[in-house]
């Protein structure tokens, strides 16, 4: 290929990528960030660099982070033995203190500064900041072997109530990237641990995103798990139903899509899950014709 050819061929990716840059000016975009995408380190700046590529033309991006394996790979390093009731972990006040250290003390601030150190303008938030996330104790009923529901006590992990979107708008509007870690706020000064991807579908609905992105270590939705050209590209919130009884959605993946749903009930344009294992998968969904992930829409 001559460097005219090349040249001619970046050209073409620009033309098919600008009526999506027209449409997609001055929206809000929510990214829930996580998976492999946050470990390995050529995933991490791909991720930072689409994130400043749609700042730069007029996209107004939201981050919120997870971090789960650091949190884990911390109490580990620290000694603190995880407790799990009935395969869920219990979150006590010692192990939450060790969660906010690895959310807000080391991975916001990470992103934070690569998200600077390539150029853009970026803020870390805790949902601890101007009441941005209220949460209570998650309330959660399992069944005994006896059949009868039973109350589980999982200590420190939250549910979001309210989210109050006021300093984001401040920061969107004076042209921040706002970085989320997904941690609450209780009525009585405690502090919860939330869902990240409940967190961030949160925000989506306060701020009435256009788009809500999840970045996942899956393809996106497969009508066959074991056949990875079996993805579904558009699902209507109509279909979600359908989907579950016939077993297409299932175990991890029906937090995200209960997610989706609530998103799109409450006003956000739509919600796509990606692979972000795949270099510049936001880009790749967003401005080129075929998309790569699975979108929800009404």
């Amino acid at each position: 290929m001559t460097p005219i050819e090349e040249g001619i061929g970046k050209a073409g990716v620009l033309v098919e990528a600008l009526p999506y840059i027209q449409k997609f000016a001055g929206k809000t975009v929510v990214i829930k960030y996580g998976g492999h995408a946050m470990v390995d380190p050529l995933l991490k700046e791909s991720v930072m660099l689409d994130i400043l590529l749609l700042h730069s033309v007029g996209i107004r991006p939201v981050l919120v982070h997870g971090g789960g394996p650091e949190i884990n790979a911390m109490l580990k390093k620290v000694g603190i033995e995880s407790h799990f009731i009935k395969g869920l972990r219990f979150t006590d006040a010692q192990t939450m203190e060790i969660a906010q250290m690895v959310l807000v003390g080391k991975l916001n601030t990470e992103i934070v500064a690569m998200l600077n150190r390539f150029g853009g303008k970026s803020v870390g938030l805790s949902g601890k900041d101007a009441q941005l996330l209220l949460a209570t104790k998650k309330p959660l009923k399992m069944p005994n072997s006896d059949g009868t529901m039973e109350e589980i006590d999982l200590g420190l992990v939250g549910e979001i109530h309210t989210v109050t979107p006021n300093i984001l708008n401040t920061l969107l509007e004076q042209g921040y990237i706002p970085v989320i870690s997904p941690v609450a706020s209780g009525e009585n000064g405690e502090t919860f641990n939330v869902n990240a991807d409940t967190a961030a579908g949160k925000i989506a609905e306060a701020l009435k995103a256009d788009k809500m992105l999840l970045l996942t270590d899956v393809r996106g939705i497969l009508r066959d798990v074991g056949d990875p050209d079996s993805l579904i590209s558009t699902v209507n919130r109509d279909e979600v139903d359908t989907l579950i009884e016939e077993g297409v959605l299932q175990g991890g993946m029906l937090p995200k899509v209960e997610c989706a749903v609530s998103a799109l009930e409450q006003g956000v344009g739509s919600v796509h899950i990606l692979d972000g294992r795949i270099r510049h998968a936001i880009l790749l969904e967003l401005f080129t014709d075929g998309g790569i992930g699975t979108m929800f829409k009404d």
